[in-house]
């Protein structure tokens, strides 16, 4: 059958080239204690028979229009121009798997090229790699960025709670194998002052998300101020959509900007593949991380494009690489080129207005709801915190049973539950609002709150 790669004759032809009787022969070195376990799998299945019982799991899966889907926290549906795929499904790009060879790699160099250019217009950065993994592998390789930096000489990473949960994870992992240590990421304290007053003379980095988590606008240049006083790097998780309309990272400061690029053109696909935005200003282009396509000129004068710098182990000495990237998402960096370049400026301003406006419109109509309460402050008298696509709800009931009764009855997704990473918010709700999603989709949504909550 096609999909199964090797006749029994063929194992036993090869088992028999390299000495040995049985597969299970291969693992002989292994303790039999540590091996996985044997998996009881069904008999091999015909074709037909095959298509069949996968067509029947995957009628399993709720069938979901986009527009009714209010889940976000990090992957988000977006609008994506028939353009993306019609051009990543080109034989020339799909196939093009490395950059090496700049002989056979002109188009796939070209692109990344422009990616990058398109990359620093954003978020006004003088240097963007070639693409990270995702967002939060970026962060993490900024963070590393700034302690090489600081050559040795401090070990503290200042980190705002309200920074994605998931990044901070990620950039702890990291960090376990080196002497630094994240401070400021406690879950229930959230204050701009308290974490510019954790900066101190040994610390390498201030991390903030802006918008962060929770949607909300964080004081920047206070805290750019902070870090640079203490001579840290500022680094910034930025919503690349938001840079369509509001300030980008190196307007007010930042050292590094870093961002999730799956809502440009990408669908959030179950968490990936995604993409990782990496820039940063030209004094810290040898400490970057993976790949910088540059432009050139030919033995015949013609432009032409290359590798310029690839800082990692494959390319140079282990002990002066600055990461042990082995690829990078150059397919998903020529779909964020592709839908940036098919926006344009004022395409891409339109789809962030239509995502604050409709996001606005859905928390006014929430507010309204009896129990309900959209981004509550701890200080009552404060004023209402400014937000971008995201924001809180307070339920007045579980989470949960919340959820679930959205999903059941009204075939709605409903945000994320923010308890399972701030226990403090427990039945709260991130709602994330886009320009996929209609006034009348966001009137169903609160009439559904307002019977469910009941």
């Amino acid at each position: 059958m096609s999909y199964v790669p090797h006749t029994e004759r063929e194992r036993r032809e090869m088992l028999a080239a390299i000495g040995v009787d049985s597969i299970e022969d291969l693992f002989a070195d292994v303790p039999a204690k540590v091996r996985f376990p044997q998996l009881n799998l069904l008999p091999g299945l015909a074709e037909p028979d095959l298509v069949r019982e996968m067509q029947a799991l995957a009628g399993r899966n709720f069938p979901l229009d986009p527009a009714h889907s209010f889940l976000g926290a990090g992957a988000y549906r977006h609008f994506r121009p028939s353009t993306v795929d019609y051009v990543l499904a080109r034989g020339e790009f799909y196939t093009a798997y490395t950059q090496y060879q700049p002989e056979v790699s002109q188009g796939m160099l070209q692109a990344l090229f422009e990616y990058q250019s398109m990359i620093c217009r954003l978020t006004s950065m003088e240097v963007s790699s070639a693409s990270h993994y995702n967002g939060a592998n970026a962060l993490a390789e900024a963070v590393l960025l700034a302690l090489d930096a600081a050559h040795g000489k401090r070990s503290r990473i200042v980190m705002s709670p309200a920074v994605h949960p998931h990044y901070r994870e990620v950039v702890k992992t990291y960090l376990s194998a080196h002497s630094a240590a994240v401070v400021g990421d406690d879950p229930e304290i959230f204050d701009a002052a308290r974490l510019a007053s954790l900066v101190n003379r040994d610390t390498a980095a201030l991390v903030v998300q802006n918008p962060n988590f929770f949607g909300q606008w964080e004081p920047v240049e206070v805290l750019a101020d902070a870090a640079h006083r203490a001579g840290a790097l500022f680094i910034v998780v930025a919503d690349p959509i938001s840079l369509g309309l509001f300030r980008p990272p190196g307007a007010y400061g930042a050292d590094v900007a870093v961002a999730e690029g799956q809502p440009l053109g990408i669908p959030p696909s179950f968490g990936g593949p995604h993409l990782g935005i990496f820039a940063t200003r030209m004094a810290h282009v040898r400490r970057m991380s993976g790949h910088l396509v540059g432009e050139t000129i030919d033995a015949c004068g013609r432009r032409g494009y290359v590798l310029t710098l690839a800082t990692r182990e494959q390319h140079i000495r282990r002990a002066k690489a600055t990461s042990n990237i082995c690829t990078n998402s150059a397919l998903c960096a020529l779909a964020g080129a592709v839908y940036l370049a098919t926006l344009g400026k004022r395409g891409l301003r339109r789809i962030a207005e239509l995502c604050y406006q409709k996001s606005h419109y859905a928390a006014a109509e929430i507010g309204r709801l009896k129990g309900f309460a959209v981004n509550p402050q701890a200080n009552p008298r404060a004023p209402a915190q400014p937000f971008f696509k995201e924001f809180v709800v307070r339920l007045p009931a579980p989470m949960a049973d919340v959820n679930a009764r959205l999903c059941e009855q009204f075939g709605i997704i409903g945000g994320y539950d923010l308890g399972n990473d701030y226990p403090h918010l427990k039945d709260h709700m991130l709602i994330a609002v886009t320009e996929v999603n209609t006034r009348a989709s966001i009137d169903r949504l609160v009439m559904a709150l307002r019977k469910v909550a009941t």
